[in-house]
């Protein structure tokens, strides 16, 4: 199975964070749409300009350049202070946020992050879940990012560093020598500023003259980084997304449906569908969710919601799916064409805090037992070899047409 790989890079992190920060607390400014830096001390001359607005860029402005310079560039420039705790928060948010599509995510910086999509599209593509990710940061989190979608994080990385602000890139193997072979070969991930001058020398100008060059002549030159940077330049990359085993604030999964749907029944099985991943981990995290929350996009991208307690904290697919589709119930109305439906849990607590529930009875031990069961053959034969006989009509829903 190949792998799917998303990166994500938050647009001129510093500033943005800034800005969405002061327009939470009232201003009726947005720094990143007029000229501002984010920038040590204004009375100090040796600070310098650690972050920039668009509109400093086309002062031209420098990042890294002193504040002093900065301020005869444009005289009207705008400075706001640096503040890692405000970054820190936001950084957080957005963590916690692409923690309801996986478990693993490598925190690659302060401002991006890889996300191992492998197990975790259930029928969605990963150009989907990234227009998904990068909709829900822009609203929810109100700043946007850049994120690369391929089969190895190298790939991923290269993709997201095309053209910015708020954009999605697919950087796939037979894309490479369209996209990334043309680019000069300082712009080739992990290739230091010391190896470019001797890559010229070679007549190596891009990434796609390094592709080309034998890795034995790159090898008898530069040792192991050669044969690195020969893969890289073609697009070969093994290592895995590094990640630590975090609990999230909530579990959800959505899914943008191929064509629109009208029956409810439909719905219903693939409702079924998007709770048994959530809750497969939600076991996997030994978490309990309290509550349920459905989500419906209509085809001219009307979004509803509805959320529900639950009687009891439960990780059960049986209870979480009957709340959902009590819910989702109460939302559709008769001739709604649905092209996105998603189930989110939330209020999660650790499995050991469970409170004693009347509620709590044989029928529940005994779903629980299924679930487990269920649960270690999933991970014994493969997420996607193990379903339910409810699910068993999902991919057929998914390939029809209008319904």
């Amino acid at each position: 199975m190949k792998k799917q790989i998303l990166h994500i890079d938050v647009n001129n992190a510093f500033l943005s964070w800034t800005a969405v920060e002061k327009l939470k607390q009232g201003s009726q400014i947005d720094i990143r749409e007029i000229p501002s830096i984010i920038g040590g001390d204004e009375s100090k001359r040796s600070g310098i300009v650690l972050a920039k607005s668009m509109k400093a860029k086309e002062c031209g402005i420098k990042t890294a350049e002193t504040i002093y310079q900065a301020k005869i560039k444009c005289p009207n420039l705008q400075i706001f202070e640096s503040n890692f705790k405000i970054y820190k928060k936001y950084s957080e948010g957005l963590y916690h946020l692409l923690l309801q599509y996986t478990d693993k995510i490598e925190r690659f910086s302060i401002d991006e992050c890889f996300l191992d999509m492998t197990n975790y599209l259930m029928k969605d593509t990963l150009l989907g879940k990234a227009k998904e990710i990068s909709k829900r940061v822009k609203q929810e989190l109100g700043f946007t990012v850049n994120i690369g979608v391929a089969n190895n994080k190298l790939l991923a990385k290269m993709a997201s560093d095309f053209t910015k602000p708020d954009k999605i890139h697919t950087l796939y193997q037979e894309e490479i020598a369209e996209k990334m072979w043309p680019l000069p070969v300082s712009e080739l991930f992990m290739l230091g500023k010391k190896t470019v001058p001797k890559l010229y020398n070679m007549q190596i100008k891009t990434i796609g003259d390094l592709a080309k060059t034998e890795k034995e002549i790159l090898e008898k030159k530069f040792g192991k980084h050669g044969i690195m940077m020969w893969e890289y330049a073609n697009g070969i990359d093994s290592s895995e997304v590094k990640y630590k085993k975090e609990d999230p604030k909530g579990i959800g999964n959505s899914i943008t449906l191929p064509q629109n749907i009208s029956d409810i029944k439909k719905l219903e099985e693939i409702l079924l569908a998007l709770t048994e991943q959530v809750t497969y981990r939600l076991r996997r995290y030994d978490l309990l969710a309290n509550t349920v929350n459905v989500q419906l996009r209509t085809n001219d991208f009307q979004d509803t919601s509805h959320q529900g307690k639950l009687l009891a904290a439960t990780s059960t697919t049986k209870e979480i799916y009957q709340k959902a589709k009590e819910l989702l119930e109460q939302m559709y109305q008769k001739g709604m064409a649905i092209r996105l439906i998603g189930i989110r849990v939330d209020n999660l607590v650790k499995k050991e805090e469970q409170q004693l529930s009347f509620f709590k009875n044989e029928e529940n031990e005994r779903q629980q037992k299924l679930d487990k069961t269920i649960d270690a053959l999933k991970e014994k034969y493969g997420y996607q070899k193990i379903t339910r006989a409810g699910k068993m009509k999902v991919d057929d829903i998914l390939k029809l047409k209008d319904i």
